[in-house]
């Protein structure tokens, strides 16, 4: 069974539209409560042919992503950020978008890296800061 608004947008019609159908009777309905309930059969006869194959979803997996460095000097710091944002700069045929921000206090002496992106170019990332980030001055 599908809602008015489901048909609408597989069919590319106005909600609207699709109520006056059902209202005029060229589109078999149900009411259910306050709603209408439309059954494939029904949909396919209206239609004149197959139902239309539904839009397929594509699982998006996103890693959000922040590495805490603390005691590093602003000279270590620079130096890493530096290389870290020249690594992004330099992915070469990148499909999925990556995201690095950094944040330096000063006064904690403490670097955070927030990184957002897929999981593969987020792991490659991480295994690169992890050597410069172990890195005494």
């Amino acid at each position: 069974m599908y809602a008015v608004e489901q048909l609408a947008s597989m069919l590319g019609l106005h909600v609207r539209t699709v109520r006056g159908y059902v209202r005029e009777g060229r589109l078999k309905a149900v009411r259910i409560g306050k709603q209408y309930r439309i059954a494939a059969a029904d949909l396919e006869e209206f239609t004149g042919g197959p139902l239309p194959a539904p839009a397929r979803r594509h699982r998006h997996v996103e890693v959000s992503s922040i590495v805490q460095i603390d005691a590093i000097s602003p000279t270590a710091m620079s130096r890493l950020t530096t290389t870290v944002m020249a690594s992004i700069q330099g992915r070469s045929g990148a499909d999925a978008p990556l995201r690095v921000e950094s944040v330096y206090d000063e006064e904690r002496a403490t670097l955070k890296i927030i990184v957002l992106g897929d999981l593969a170019t987020v792991a490659e990332l991480l295994n690169l800061i992890e050597p410069l980030a172990e890195q005494r001055e």
